[in-house]
């Protein structure tokens, strides 16, 4: 089914390219049914490739989605146009008398710095408590799922040695969870991060359940016991390319990177980057909108 954004977003051009499914705004206002309204907190800087990644994987799903695009009012984006932002996305002012079916908060490239240290924490700080009154279900990536394991359950974030930086494999340690419904035995995901979070530490939290980890990029995915919140440590939303540009971009700078674990053809950066994970990467999203939001989010938002 369709995601309804607006025509003029870059993202329409480049997915309706790509076959998929994307509902005008007269269209979906002559249909008779209630669109799940989903808010997409976005912390990368390059914000347009990001919200591209993450409607394409929403895109793939049984209903309509009407989607929001927040940005932070207390940091200003040194990346991305601001007719762009002032186009397409809101400020936590403006939508925090609403109420949302679902919620994605995305990753930031700010995980070498302590929360307290980030510029937007004390608003990320307020949005992540308004979101469980106003948010049926929340989904944190990457960095995203750090702060929010460290904001709701005081979970810490652990420096790694060395820069976790590839596509890994992992396991799900829960079997019958919908999150993983349709998952082989074995998936991989992208990682590309320089901290993570212990195993120990969420498995001696109240309330939370370990689903899914990795025996090299270690706690993977990670959910409450009501449902209401998902960490998830990787990025199932990359494109092909993503930690190829990454690569190059480091390697211009000058900087010490490592060729991205299981990436490239016998690790030759010239190569064509394999796809490993983009199945198991739609299967999460889907699964996350369907069986977490869609079959059980209130049909008036208001019974939050």
């Amino acid at each position: 089914m369709p995601i309804k954004i607006p025509d003029s977003l870059p993202a329409t051009a480049i997915l309706e390219s790509e076959n998929i499914f994307v509902m005008t705004e007269y269209r979906a206002m002559h249909q008779d049914i209630r669109p799940l309204n989903v808010l997409i907190l976005n912390l990368m800087p390059t914000k347009i490739v990001t919200e591209t990644q993450i409607l394409r994987k929403l895109s793939n799903t049984p209903v309509q989605i009407e989607v929001e695009l927040l940005r932070t009012a207390s940091y200003q984006s040194q990346h991305t146009d601001e007719d762009h932002l002032a186009s397409f996305y809101t400020t936590f002012d403006q939508i925090k008398e609403k109420n949302f079916d679902g919620m994605i908060i995305t990753g930031a490239p700010v995980e070498n710095l302590e929360f307290d240290q980030v510029e937007y924490w004390p608003e990320l700080c307020e949005i992540m408590a308004w979101s469980r009154t106003h948010v049926h279900s929340t989904l944190h990536i990457c960095w995203g799922a750090q702060a929010g394991l460290y904001f709701h359950h005081g979970i810490e974030k652990r420096s790694l040695p060395q820069k976790l930086f590839g596509v890994y494999e992992h396991r799900v340690l829960k079997p019958n969870s919908p999150l993983f419904r349709g998952f082989d035995d074995v998936f991989y995901a992208p990682h590309s991060r320089y901290t993570e979070v212990w195993e120990e530490d969420v498995r001696k939290a109240p309330g939370l359940e370990l689903v899914a980890v990795s025996a090299d990029a270690g706690v993977y995915a990670v959910k409450t016991e009501d449902s209401r919140q998902f960490f998830v440590m990787g990025h199932p939303e990359y494109d092909p390319d993503t930690l190829a540009k990454e690569y190059w971009r480091d390697v211009d700078k000058g900087l010490d990177i490592a060729v991205p674990a299981n990436y490239f053809p016998g690790d030759a950066p010239t190569k064509v980057p394999v796809v490993r994970w983009r199945s198991a990467g739609q299967l999460l999203y889907t699964n996350w909108l369907n069986y977490y939001v869609y079959q059980t989010t209130p049909y008036d938002l208001k019974d939050l």
